[in-house]
């Protein structure tokens, strides 16, 4: 009832606000009313996908939802680790907005744990799937069937915004604070190290050992999982792990330009690409505030601002002339597709729009991205927008779209478009003074 109430509200809201007014002063009243409505109810909806769209048992993030119904054997029960972290963040985000009260939050948080302390972990890395019913690991692919040292880092960052909410002079709440403390302790981070080396590796599994050998080298997504293990109080990396293997010593301030815009970091290894798929600016930056945040390879708030408006010019130049396409409609990320999953970016683009890319972008360019809000949530684009919020992913050129929901895209939108608003996860995951130490230690500096 809520959410119909929601959704007409805004549908008056956005006719009055399309109608020609007389007095300039009305309508900029009405064109306010009309930008917080909308950003009140996608929120709601995003946010309603890690609620009632929870996986029933552990009451966790399904790795995807199909309201068409046509799901692989047993997906229903896939828990995803990393979409858990960001769902963490977005029922955060309901008690501020007011969808849940303070209490219902703080019984799924206890839910959540109940499963997550007896979910198969890796030194104590989580897998990237989990039987949501029964805890145990569910392959990824051949050989990931242990830890996902990027996808825990995805869930700790979750937990520990969750943990800054919690009232400690609250028994009930104290308790869990605790008990997500003793998780993040049991994340053996230098042990994804391979034996000391000066890179972190994405994957381990006891059945296939390190044969997926993935060291993980910037830049791309994976910023936070090297804070966070920097950051630990326990299994602490050093700082060398970061330089040598993260930044590839130094090598990752090599940047390009695009559209007149700095890249600020090298997106790619071989430079004939300017920016990568815009999650790159959003997995991490959940809770890591970038805002006047530096290190001596960059400025990350211009990372992601120019990351976003790079991505924003290249819709409006539209060099491949895909219908739609321009100042309404843009936004690239890897997604469902017509040919499957993609990672979806301006060199190498199918003329599918993500609309993950623009909303979960609204820190960075909040005018642009609330054009593209604006544009989506117009009545006659309804076919795009579901029970969860926007589709994952849809194409005017291909006359394409897929009623479709993927974990890790509907999360950072809640999320980011909070920051955007309130600043809230932002400040209660920096609370965390572990993650203090950790930036300090890696070199990060906040500078006005």
């Amino acid at each position: 009832m809520k959410n119909i109430i929601l959704l007409l509200t805004t549908v008056l809201l956005f006719t009055f606000c399309s109608a020609p007014n007389q007095q300039n002063e009305q309508s900029d009243n009405a064109t306010n009313i009309n930008e917080d409505s909308l950003l009140n109810l996608v929120q709601y909806q995003t946010f309603q996908y890690f609620w009632d769209g929870a996986e029933p048992n552990s009451g966790l993030a399904r790795e995807r939802f199909h309201e068409d119904n046509l799901y692989p054997s047993n997906d229903k029960h896939i828990v995803t680790s990393g979409g858990s972290g960001f769902g963490l963040m977005a029922i955060i985000v309901g008690v501020k907005r007011g969808f849940i009260e303070r209490s219902e939050a703080i019984e799924r948080f206890e839910k959540n744990l109940d499963f997550l302390e007896t979910a198969d972990r890796f030194h104590g890395a989580y897998p990237h799937w989990l039987n949501g019913e029964t805890g145990e690991v569910k392959a990824f692919s051949a050989k990931d069937d242990g830890g996902d040292l990027v996808e825990t880092a995805f869930l700790i960052q979750g937990l520990l915004t969750v943990r800054q909410f919690l009232d400690t002079n609250n028994d009930r709440e104290e308790k869990l604070a605790q008990r997500i403390s003793k998780i993040w302790e049991e994340v053996e981070w230098d042990w994804y190290t391979k034996g000391g080396e000066d890179v972190l590796y994405w994957h381990w599994s006891p059945n296939h050992g390190w044969n997926m050998n993935f060291p993980v080298g910037g830049y791309n997504e994976c910023l936070i999982m090297y804070v966070l293990a920097a950051s630990s109080p326990t299994h602490s990396i050093k700082a060398d792990v970061y330089h040598n293997g993260w930044a590839r010593g130094g090598a990752i301030a090599n940047d390009t330009t695009a559209y007149g815009l700095p890249t600020i970091l090298d997106h790619y290894e071989h430079a004939n690409k300017a920016v990568g798929p815009l999650f790159w600016a959003h997995y991490s930056y959940l809770g890591l505030d970038p805002k006047n945040l530096n290190d001596k390879y960059g400025n990350y708030w211009d990372l992601n601002r120019n990351h976003a408006l790079i991505q924003y010019h290249y819709a409006v130049e539209n060099p491949n002339n895909f219908e739609g396409y321009g100042e309404n409609l843009w936004g690239l990320t890897s997604s469902y597709s017509m040919r499957g999953y993609a990672g979806h970016n301006p060199s190498d683009d199918l003329g599918v729009i993500s609309p993950t890319a623009a909303l979960s972008s609204f820190p960075y360019t909040p005018k642009e991205s609330m054009q593209f809000l604006k544009f989506l949530y117009e009545p006659k684009r309804d076919s795009l927008i579901g029970d969860y919020g926007p589709y994952d992913a849809f194409s005017f050129e291909h006359d394409w779209y897929v009623p479709r929901y993927l974990a890790i895209d509907q999360g950072p939108i809640p999320v980011m478009i909070e920051n955007h608003r309130s600043g809230l996860i932002w400040e209660l995951f920096m609370r965390n003074k572990e993650v203090e130490a950790g930036l300090s230690k890696l070199g990060f500096y906040y500078e006005e």
